[in-house]
């Protein structure tokens, strides 16, 4: 893969993250979970490029992310559509899914979990974590149509230490 910089990061990204959907990936290549994400953000913050990622508390990926100091988002082709499924609809902590997904894990230069197979890696190193809070939604229906069970997101904004395109 090829180095670039945040700046060069081709395409849109609100579709990218939306629409083709991502997988969230923290650990290391002995110990690691990765899920599909179809929320978060990219911009400047703080004078750095970032990403913002949401996940759920009952995640498994969850504990990884706030374990590690790095985090990674991978990018994948339509034809990973099936694995980005896979790797959304089922847990780590129930068997390998990154195995019956048929993705290839492998290191990044800072030693954080990425695939193989993924046209645009993006790694991150965690800058600040915190939990959405029910009494800071202004838009209170939210709430209720998003989080009926009020499992709302733990979020992290990490700065975009490499990213890498086939």
């Amino acid at each position: 893969m090829k180095k670039i910089s945040p700046l060069q990061i081709d395409g849109n990204i609100i579709e990218m993250i939306s629409r083709q959907w991502m997988l969230i990936t923290a650990g290391d290549e002995h110990n690691f979970n990765t899920m599909t994400a179809s929320w978060g953000a990219m911009g400047e913050l703080w004078n750095r490029h970032v990403a913002i990622v949401f996940i759920r508390p009952q995640r498994h990926t969850l504990g990884f992310v706030e374990r590690n100091s790095l985090f990674t988002l991978s990018f994948f082709d339509e034809r990973y559509r099936a694995a980005l499924n896979i790797c959304g609809s089922r847990s780590g902590r129930d068997g390998d899914k990154v195995r019956d997904a048929h993705l290839t894990p492998c290191a990044t230069e800072g030693g954080s979990v990425t695939f193989n197979e993924a046209s645009m890696v993006i790694e991150c190193r965690k800058l600040y974590a915190d939990s959405l809070a029910e009494s800071n939604f202004i838009d209170s229906s939210i709430v209720g149509a998003i989080y009926p069970e009020r499992d709302l997101h733990r979020f992290f904004v990490g700065e975009i230490t490499g990213v890498w395109v086939r």
